[in-house]
Formats: C-alpha cells, sequence, structure tokens
C-alpha cells in the first residue's frame, strides 16, 4: 500500500496517482490552481481532519489507474490535452448552454437562482473559448517549436513564460467562476421538482466543473513547468 505523504503538494499527488483528483474534488480540494499546496495546508485551511483524510487517501491509490498522461513529455502531452480536454470543451460548452437555456425558460419562474446560474455558466464559457484559441494557436505550437529548437526560437512575445503567464492568470478566472457555479447550484444538487432536462444540466455542469479541473491540472502542474525548464536548457 502506498502511503500518502502529507507534506506533498496536491499537484504532485495527482500527478502520482491521478485517481485522487476526485477525492480532491469530493472534498472541495483545490489540486488544480491551488496544486502548489501541501496537503497539510490545504487540510488546515478548509478545517479537514488531516489524518483521517491521509488515511481515506492512502486506501484510495490504486496501481491499477492509468497515470500515463503524467509521464509524457512537451509535445505529446499538448496533443493530449487538445484532444481530450480541449475537444471534450468545444463539444460540451454549446450542449450545455442549450440546455441551460432550456431550464430557464422551463422551470426559471418557480427557481429564481437559475437567472444566476445561467449568468455565470455563460461567463465560464465566454471566458473558456477565446482561452482554448490562443492555447491552440499560439502557445501550444510555441511549445511545438520550442521541443526541437536547437536554439532560442525568437517568439513575438518574447520568453515563452509571457503566455504561460497570461494562461495562469486567465486559469485562476474560470477556477473562481467554477466556484462560483457551484455554490449557486448548491453543490450541483437539483430540486425535487427537476425533469430530465434539469438533472442533465447539473450533471453536465458538474462533469464539466470536475474535467476542467484536471485539464488546469494537467497545464499548471506539469505542463507549464516542463515548458519552462526546457526554455531555460536552449543555449
Amino acid at each position: 500500500m502506498t502511503k500518502i505523504d502529507s507534506m506533498m503538494t496536491l499537484g504532485a499527488m495527482v500527478n502520482a496517482h491521478p485517481e485522487l483528483a476526485r477525492e480532491f474534488e469530493r472534498r472541495g480540494l483545490d489540486y488544480c490552481c491551488g496544486g502548489k499546496q501541501t496537503l497539510t495546508d490545504a487540510c488546515t485551511s478548509k478545517g479537514i481532519d488531516l489524518t483521517l483524510t491521509v488515511a481515506e487517501l492512502t486506501a484510495a491509490v490504486t496501481e491499477e489507474y492509468s497515470t500515463e498522461w503524467s509521464s509524457m513529455e512537451a509535445v505529446e502531452l499538448v496533443d493530449h490535452l487538445e484532444s481530450t480536454h480541449h475537444r471534450y470543451l468545444w463539444d460540451e460548452l454549446p450542449r450545455l448552454s442549450a440546455l441551460v437555456a432550456k431550464i430557464v425558460s422551463v422551470h426559471g419562474e418557480r427557481h429564481l437562482e437559475l437567472g444566476a446560474i445561467a449568468t455565470c455558466y455563460e461567463k465560464v464559457r465566454a471566458d473558456l473559448e477565446p482561452h482554448l484559441l490562443r492555447e491552440e494557436r499560439v502557445l501550444f505550437p510555441m511549445i511545438r517549436e520550442l521541443a526541437v529548437a536547437q536554439s532560442m526560437p525568437s517568439f513575438h512575445c518574447g520568453s515563452i513564460q509571457n503566455p504561460i503567464s497570461m494562461m495562469l492568470r486567465e486559469h485562476d478566472m474560470v477556477g473562481g467562476l467554477l466556484a462560483q457555479l457551484r455554490q449557486l447550484t448548491n453543490g450541483f444538487q437539483v430540486p425535487e421538482d427537476a425533469c430530465p432536462s434539469y438533472k442533465a444540466c447539473f450533471a453536465g455542469l458538474a462533469e464539466l466543473e470536475e474535467d476542467t479541473h484536471l485539464h488546469i491540472h494537467k497545464e499548471n502542474n506539469l505542463l507549464f513547468p516542463m515548458v519552462v525548464r526546457m526554455e531555460a536548457l536552449i543555449v
């Protein structure tokens, strides 16, 4: 059995044991934008029992879970991000917009909170879609170029750390919006009179949160540090 070290950062834990991402989600522990905090610090800030958490996380670790993405090189990881998380968002964001609009039109008079939920969701979408384009059209091509460079490429933005810094700020912004969405939906809990579309919408929003947290983790705590190290090694 793998014993969890409470002084490891949440990001490092998820890199080593991706199955812990869901365990952190359940406990409200931020392993993506807040991935540099240790488990000890995270539990303290949340008022969670550290000893019990370590025992539960240790029990949740399995050697059978695929950690393939955690050992990818930069270009392979960029390809993986585009084919999984980016593809998911391009497909899912329009579907969720339609579902949100539908439940607002049907249930909005009885559930006034749906108006705020719809506004927050559309802010999430408005932040994510341009962000994806900036990664696909600017940052990711730069990473692919850097990976094969024999000398320092002449990027229009100077160091690759400049667009990375922008991506990190945007990750923080969408992370805050997702936290707001969780609060507005009471943890994505549907009311008793929820129709199938209502249930499908809230289930989709919960999945969006989980997938985006893992997406941001892979970039913040794996890809971006790797790319910064790559740039530093090029003479």
